[in-house]
């Protein structure tokens, strides 16, 4: 799967049963998880022993692939995020739904890559001399953004987090701003608004 190398190729099925009782699932998330998971299966293992060029890393000395079946397209992603954060392994997700799959990682928070037809599904690169860098490579691809300067990916995804919430706060005071009738708080909104643009620019250089 995934273009990866076949010697990472394995097919262990990870059973729900399994899941739900080892990690002591509350019945609401048992009922959460068997209405959007059918199955799960590790379909891919990379590591050093597998792929010799690569080196371990200081955090991650393997990663999995876990092929997951779902019983609908708009899952819940707090089920995927659970997983994530259930099971200690770094885990790529390729969710499955009839003819189409879509990625999923976590790392500090769930990032999700667009529907992919099976039949053209991109080749995952395995980028970088250690899996540590491997692994950050496959988060910046799945969530679609880039490491910028000398930032960790931990730094760069706090970055991006708090550009996005300035620009909700900047469109909920547009809104307010439009709908204002007073000028006095008209003007009151505008230079709240102005200082946010600044805040959000400075961000950016």
């Amino acid at each position: 799967m995934l273009g990866l190398p076949k010697a990472t190729e394995t097919n262990k099925p990870l059973p729900k049963t399994l899941v739900c009782k080892q990690f002591g699932l509350t019945a609401q998330q048992r009922d959460r998880f068997d209405a959007d998971v059918s199955r799960m299966t590790i379909v891919n293992v990379v590591s050093p022993d597998v792929v010799p060029a690569l080196a371990a890393g200081e955090s991650v000395k393997s990663f999995y692939v876990l092929a997951v079946s779902l019983k609908r397209k708009e899952y819940d992603a707090k089920n995927i995020a659970m997983l994530a954060k259930l099971i200690p392994q770094h885990l790529l997700f390729a969710l499955q739904y009839e003819d189409k799959i879509q990625l999923a990682i976590f790392q500090e928070k769930l990032f999700v890559s667009p529907w992919h037809n099976t039949t053209n599904l991109p080749a995952l690169p395995l980028n970088g001399l250690n899996l540590d860098r491997v692994w950050d490579n496959i988060v910046t691809s799945v969530g679609n953004f880039s490491i910028q300067g000398e930032n960790t990916l931990k730094e760069q995804i706090k970055q991006d987090e708090e550009r996005a919430k300035l620009q909700r706060q900047i469109e909920m005071l547009e809104k307010r701003c439009r709908q204002e009738k007073q000028p006095r708080r008209k003007m009151e909104l505008f230079e709240e608004l102005m200082k946010l643009k600044k805040e959000l620019q400075n961000g950016r250089e």
